[in-house]
């Protein structure tokens, strides 16, 4: 509802769910972990800012940006609380929120995110983010994936008519370069993420070519760390079923914590 901010929205379930994607993808990226979680979860996919549908998002790049337009977005569709899942640089958002509004997160849920520390492949960002044709995004998303995935069709297909959008593959060698300057990123400071007190689940594939899972040592201890064996970075199309399962374990665990708050409350 923000302004150029789109997001899909589907399910009927009493717990929204917001699913932010990664560098160069869209709300469609995650339609098989969907096709899992509903009916009966309400989720909201959204194109974050310079991406699909949101392309034309004001000042549209940084991750503090785009944090910031979702937050005013939920504000104004009048959700009080929701479930967070961020993948890559949708992590990264996804943390920026949880630090910036704890108040309104339930949980959050983070699949390969950015921010948690300095190292990344930016040469094979940059090369991704240039990719129009569809030998190129498939070769891109291979490279990206676990040994052996080959990326599904309707992914290669969704990103490429992403693409053909006027200035879309300008936006994202723009945002690629800014992001993976000096072949470094940004890092959000570990102390920062010991104050969060909503249940955090993290998951990382053990062959991550772009963000190493090295990177989820020395997470607060509260932290509940989850390794994909064999698995790369495009978790959503390379495990949907086990990410959709790890969501709902970390939706149901707040769940759980405030029926036993409430009963003791109770009695």
């Amino acid at each position: 509802m923000t302004a150029s901010l789109f997001a899909a929205e589907q399910g009927v379930g009493s717990k929204a769910t917001v699913l932010l994607h990664g560098f160069g993808g869209c709300h469609d990226v995650w339609r098989e972990v969907i096709s899992a979680l509903t009916p009966s979860m309400h989720t909201l996919a959204y194109d974050l800012p310079g991406h699909g549908m949101s392309l034309d998002f004001p000042a549209a790049g940084p991750a503090k940006v785009a944090a910031k337009a979702v937050l005013a977005d939920l504000s104004q569709r009048r959700l009080k609380r929701v479930h967070l899942v961020g993948h890559s640089m949708g992590g990264a958002v996804a943390a920026l929120m949880a630090l910036a509004e704890p108040e309104k997160i339930a949980s959050l849920t983070l699949l390969a995110p950015g921010g948690l520390g300095p190292e990344i492949n930016g040469p094979l960002l940059r090369r991704y983010a240039e990719a129009v044709d569809r030998s190129e995004i498939r070769a891109c998303l291979a490279a990206m994936s676990g040994p052996g995935t080959r990326p599904l069709d309707h992914t290669v297909d969704t990103l490429q008519d992403m693409r053909r959008r006027s200035g879309q593959v300008e936006k994202l060698v723009e945002i690629a370069a800014a992001m993976t300057r000096d072949d470094r990123q940004g890092v959000i400071p570990h102390e920062r993420l010991d104050g969060m007190n909503m249940p955090v689940m993290v998951a990382w594939g053990t062959d991550d070519p772009v963000l190493p899972f090295t990177q989820a040592d020395d997470l607060p201890a509260h932290f509940h760390v989850h390794h994909v064996l064999e698995a790369g970075h495009m978790l959503t199309e390379e495990a949907p079923d086990l990410i959709a399962e790890i969501i709902r374990r970390n939706t149901n665990r707040r769940a759980r914590q405030h029926r036993q708050k409430f009963a003791a409350a109770a009695s």
